[in-house]
């Protein structure tokens, strides 16, 4: 019989992120010597780097990370793109191959902006546009896969144990004031390019340790408002339903969380008049996008990040301070080799967002 730690856990996997208040650019380096010690909580089937405040010579176009499986996928996928948008910039994704990486699709990224003729025939806003446009060409153009879509922001994934990801991508020449990590585990669903963490959709980007039992039933609710799961994992709907809650329903960062994981209704019960109030009204509000199963999470945003487990705390998270920065992840050592100082550790409790933003007159 195996004893303890000889074993796997099927469901580890291993997230990390640092931010800094004052919004001070740090280089991929730091979020890359995170992931080593967690090594053992993913098996080499996915990891990625999601980074923000790192293209401010393009800080006012989306950047659109795209996989292509081929030269003739790339070019179908470029006329559309030439049909919609201003394309500004277009190059490939500088990456040092390595013998840890393989199968590589093309890798390229667009710098651009909306039509403006487009917009004013479909009176709609531009984010609304780049995410209809991203779900479209993710569902409709086989082999093709945009996975990163907002301003001065950019996902980084692959098939790979993360630290590995972070060197094919060169990740210690890019600077941003916030970076999140994921190294992963996958269990019922297939390692792939795609598949990997973080997800991203305009400026939101998820990484995530655990799995989601609810995920039929949060899938079906955003697929009504024109979301499109195509990516094979369960993390995905998480991104769409952030995307919903906060752009389009007008959500504080707050009240997502306590939609995604809303506290029980003999805890609400507790609480004063109107606070439980509030709560009940969002968990009938928006009972399809409660998440049920084990989790942690951190969502990046332009300008914070938030961290979040499940009501029950099923997974490990812990978050510390040094300075202006602060510091998630699943296990102290990680933050210990970002920050071996850091200090007022302290472990949130099931269903308590860690919401920490760049200080208000900072530009990102």
């Amino acid at each position: 019989m195996k004893k303890e730690g000889q074993i796997r856990i099927p469901s580890g996997c291993a997230i990390s992120a640092v931010i800094s208040r004052n919004g001070e650019h740090m280089t991929g380096d730091t979020i890359m010597k995170s992931m080593v010690p967690m090594h053992d909580r993913s098996n080499g089937l996915g990891g990625g780097f999601a980074a923000y405040g790192i293209y401010p010579q393009y800080k006012e176009f989306y950047a659109f990370h795209i996989f292509f499986h081929d030269k003739a996928v790339r070019e179908e996928c470029q006329r559309l793109l030439k049909d919609r948008f201003e394309v500004v910039k277009s190059e490939v994704i500088p990456i040092h191959k390595i013998p840890e990486i393989t199968d590589v699709p093309l890798i390229y990224r667009y710098f651009v902006t909306p039509l403006h003729s487009v917009l004013n025939r479909l009176q709609i806003d531009e984010n609304e546009y780049v995410a209809r446009s991203v779900i479209y060409i993710n569902t409709h153009i086989d082999g093709a896969y945009v996975f990163s879509s907002g301003k001065n922001m950019g996902a980084f994934k692959a098939v790979g144990f993360p630290e590995d990801v972070g060197r094919f991508y060169q990740l210690d020449q890019y600077e941003g004031y916030a970076w999140t990590a994921h190294g992963r585990y996958p269990t019922n669903t297939p390692g792939w390019w795609g598949g990997a963490h973080p997800f991203a959709l305009l400026d939101y980007s998820v990484v995530h340790n655990g799995e989601i039992s609810s995920y039929d039933a949060n899938r079906r609710l955003t697929e009504m408002y024109g979301y499109k799961c195509t990516l094979q994992t369960d993390t995905e709907v998480i991104t769409y339903m952030a995307d919903y809650l906060l752009r389009k329903q007008g959500l504080t960062l707050e009240e997502t969380a306590a939609v995604m994981a809303a506290p029980f209704w003999s805890t609400i019960e507790k609480k004063s008049a109107d606070e439980a109030e509030q709560l009940a009204y969002l968990r009938k509000v928006y009972a399809g996008m409660l998440i049920t199963g084990p989790f942690s999470i951190v969502l990046g945003f332009t300008g914070g990040l938030m961290a979040l487990n499940d009501r029950l705390k099923l997974r490990s998270m812990v978050v510390a301070e040094k300075d202006d920065k602060v510091y998630i992840a699943s296990e102290e050592v990680a933050i210990r080799a970002m920050e071996p100082d850091a200090e007022h550790l302290w472990s949130p409790r099931g269903g308590e967002p860690v919401i920490v933003r760049v200080k208000e007159g900072v530009p990102v």
